[in-house]
């Protein structure tokens, strides 16, 4: 560091603690302020938040919902154990949940199908005209006679029998859509849960299925989320009392990472952002960075103190002034890899980005400058909080790196480093985008969500839809020979993929029209020959239809319609593939008439998410690693430095994704930001150790000693941090949310990653590279360096 920025620091480090008092009034203030605002946060899921801006899915997604129907799509099964759907008791619980449908908030009264629907029809000749009427509405037959004409109804209507009955007619579907605009995920979660649970029993089961219910689950799980924070914050404390053995090491870190988390939930209330319940852990892993600094000033503290310091004024100043420069900069690093976030045109990650960097920089204040302000009130000599030292335990790691990183062994810490590296940088280009499994990854594979989706799937077409939609030239578009004859060939051409479990459009019902005209011949169960024939098959059919009856498959005008996929589940690459598809079929069989727009539903919105993930992992990963270069230049006026830092990084980063690669965690829109932050994450021990070495080099110009000593002070605050830390996260693998228990075996994994190489790598890249920066105007005589100064 410059003279004349040590002099900068001197008088600011001076300032703060001279004014100690007001400055500690102040933040006392703004924390009380904060918390407060932060009490009203608002924590749910918006639906808005999770679509990419500007992509042309999210366009044809929009354009198109309240027609033909959005990606909110709920499912529900009622399944039999025994017999047939067909006996009125069960076909009253079909008939009550359809009706208790109309009263969720939200609820698209068009969009809800069902056999007790006016939706479904079944299409008659009669003598006079083309007859279409409910399959089963208003009532439930009363008869047993009744009931059998309608079995016999539903398995000779193609749309009803497999869509909505299952094949083996055992169980009926319902499915509901809501406005957009209107979704409110806890709201629509709880009320159909509560028509769901009056129908189920009496040998009758309930499956659901969809966003809604998904992240209705995540709602529900909250409290248990809390739990788990309040938990693992009080076991933060007793590791703490444990192994820091006073209670101002035991209580400072903590408070440094509740001011942060006020101020930063403060500054979202005042933004008006809502808190996701998802980005619970990215909180929980800016608050351990914030605990991570704190502990390290604690540390020198003690240390300043044990050498002889004479006041813990004094003791609280030489710790401020030294650790300011590795702390900020690690600040810095962290909140410019956060971020970075925030070009993915997400705008959920946008505001986990703003909310993330300001929360981190907030460590400046809370950690960089709280921790020492209250430092300077403390005891010279604390009574011990209890009699277990563990700091022997502590020394054993210790000694082993010092033995280590002093010696020739530090080449072979250089080549198991080097190995690591190569090794699982193969199996971290094996990550893959979206989703991996079947299911929602969000949820174990065995929770209720998870196997009444794969009920769903099992029975019916599948959960899960991608809405492709044709717009012709011109009104009355639809009904070229031509444009309906290619819906149908695209059906088919994607009918073949394994996952795709049926579909529907215009293509499938005007056959069965025609088909009727004659007798119910299936000779005739074919298109119009021309335009003015598909315009009078579908006149026939619409003529005594309710309004609304064929929004899902055509609009008014017949210049746009819909062709429904129904797939059996919404792994990425599943979703990959079928956009692939559809794309190749376009392009082979190009049209006149108009155009295929992709693509709406669920599948098409995970399409644009996943491929906008794709494009910009890749560049945010570069850009937090171009943040971290620069940050390191500039503090150290080198790029040496920059590059040097990379290290612990790169490797940090590469067995983090390696794992994920090999457990099956995707890179989608909730791992992401962890994957970002996790860059920052990587390289902040690694700071203070180089700076300890650097600073102690300074001193006498020893480069073993100097490796020693920071490895004896730098060094222990890094164990204990990662120790205390690595050990409470696990806590969230007990978590029944998978994506909360996954980020917690993560944030583990690059938490003791990054201490190992802080600890043993980056002391032994010190003793063999001995690098300009750290040993600049020193000439080496042997294993030390002797100063020699101009």
């Amino acid at each position: 560091m410059t003279t004349h920025a040590l002099t900068f620091l001197e008088r600011y480090v001076d300032r703060c603690l001279n004014a100690r008092f007001a400055a500690t009034a102040v933040i006392a203030f703004i924390t009380v302020v904060m918390t407060v605002l932060a009490a009203g946060v608002d924590i749910r899921t918006v639906f808005e938040d999770l679509l990419p801006r500007s992509h042309p899915y999210v366009k044809v997604q929009h354009q198109f919902e309240k027609t033909f129907g959005g990606a909110n799509v709920v499912t529900i099964m009622l399944e039999v154990e025994e017999g047939d759907i067909f006996r009125q008791p069960v076909l009253k619980k079909v008939q009550e949940v359809t009706q208790g449908l109309q009263q969720v908030d939200g609820v698209n009264q068009y969009q809800i199908i069902s056999l007790a629907s006016k939706k479904l029809r079944e299409i008659r000749g009669t003598t006079d005209s083309i007859e279409s009427r409910p399959v089963m509405w208003p009532d439930v037959p009363a008869t047993e006679a009744g009931i059998l004409a309608l079995k016999e109804a539903v398995i000779r209507t193609p749309l009803v029998y497999g869509p909505y009955v299952s094949r083996d007619l055992k169980a009926a579907l319902v499915t509901v859509d809501f406005y957009p605009d209107r979704v409110d995920y806890n709201k629509i979660f709880t009320q159909i849960r509560q028509i769901t649970e009056k129908v189920e029993g009496d040998g009758v089961s309930v499956s659901m299925a969809g966003e809604p219910i998904l992240f209705g689950w995540v709602a529900h799980y909250l409290p248990e989320t809390l739990h788990i924070f309040i938990v693992t914050v009080a076991a933060l404390i007793l590791l703490l009392y444990l192994i820091a053995r006073t209670w101002r090491g035991t209580f400072l870190p903590l408070l440094a990472g509740l001011v942060s988390a006020a101020w930063a939930l403060g500054f979202a209330r005042l933004a008006g952002f809502n808190l996701d319940p998802l980005v619970v852990v990215i909180a929980f892993l800016i608050t351990a960075r914030a605990i991570s600094h704190s502990v390290q000033l604690v540390t020198r503290f003690d240390d300043e103190i044990a050498g002889g310091s004479p006041t813990p004024f004094a003791a609280a100043r030489e710790s401020m002034l030294q650790l300011f420069k590795p702390g900020m900069l690690g600040v810095v690093a962290d909140a410019g890899c956060m971020l970075v976030v925030a070009l993915t045109p997400i705008p959920l990650l946008d505001k986990v980005a703003l909310i993330g960097t300001v929360w981190v920089l907030t460590i400046a204040i809370s950690a960089c400058v709280l921790t020492p302000l209250l430092l300077s009130w403390t005891k010279t000599q604390p009574r011990r909080a209890h009699r277990f030292d563990l700091g022997r335990h502590l020394d054993v790691v210790l000694n082993a790196a010092t033995a280590v990183v002093t010696s020739r062994a530090g080449y072979v810490v250089l080549g198991v480093a080097i190995a690591l590296f190569v090794v699982s940088g193969i199996y971290a280009l094996q990550i893959r985008v979206g989703d991996v499994d079947p299911g929602s990854p969000i949820l174990w594979q065995h929770s209720e969500y998870n196997r009444n989706a794969a009920a769903i799937n099992q029975q019916f077409q599948g959960a899960d839809r991608m809405q492709v939609v044709f717009a012709a030239n011109k009104p009355n578009g639809i009904k070229s020979p031509a444009v309906l004859g290619s819906i149908a060939d695209l059906q088919s051409y994607m009918d073949a993929q394994p996952e795709v479990g049926g579909s529907a459009s215009m293509a499938d019902v005007l056959p069965i029209v025609k088909s009727v005209l004659r007798e119910g011949n299936p000779r005739y169960a074919e298109l119009g020959a021309d335009e003015h024939e598909n315009g009078e098959l579908l006149y026939l059919l619409s003529s005594n239809a309710e309004p609304g009856d064929m929004a899902r498959f055509i609009d008014a005008k017949a210049q746009y319609a819909a062709i429904t996929f129904n797939f059996r589940d919404h792994k990425g690459e599943t979703i990959r593939t079928a956009i692939a598809r559809v794309k190749v079929f376009v392009e082979r069989h190009p049209i006149a008439e108009g155009q295929y727009l992709l693509a709406g539903g669920v599948i098409g919105v995970l399409a644009a998410v996943n491929e906008v993930i794709f494009s910009g992992q890749v560049e945010a990963i570069a850009l937090a690693l171009l943040v971290l270069v620069l940050c390191c230049a500039v503090a150290y006026r080198s790029l040496t430095a920059g590059v040097f830092f990379m290290v612990p990084v790169v490797l940090s980063n590469t067995i983090t994704f390696s794992y994920m690669a090999l457990m099956g965690i995707g890179m989608n829109i909730s791992t992401l930001p962890v994957a970002a932050l996790g860059i920052g994450l990587g390289v902040d021990y690694s700071f203070y150790i180089v700076d300890a070495i650097k600073e102690e080099l300074g001193r006498h110009g020893d480069l073993n000693r100097a490796i020693v000593s920071s490895l004896r002070t730098a060094g222990r605050g890094v164990l204990v941090t990662a120790l205390t830390l690595t050990t409470a996260v696990t806590l969230w693998m007990s978590s029944s949310l998978r994506f909360q228990a996954e980020m917690g075996v993560l944030m583990a994994i690059w938490l003791m990653v990054s201490a190992v190489s802080a600890l043993f790598l980056m002391p032994a890249l010190v003793q063999i590279l001995r690098p300009r920066f750290i040993v600049n105007q020193t000439a080496f005589v042997g294993g030390s360096a002797q100063l020699a100064h101009a």
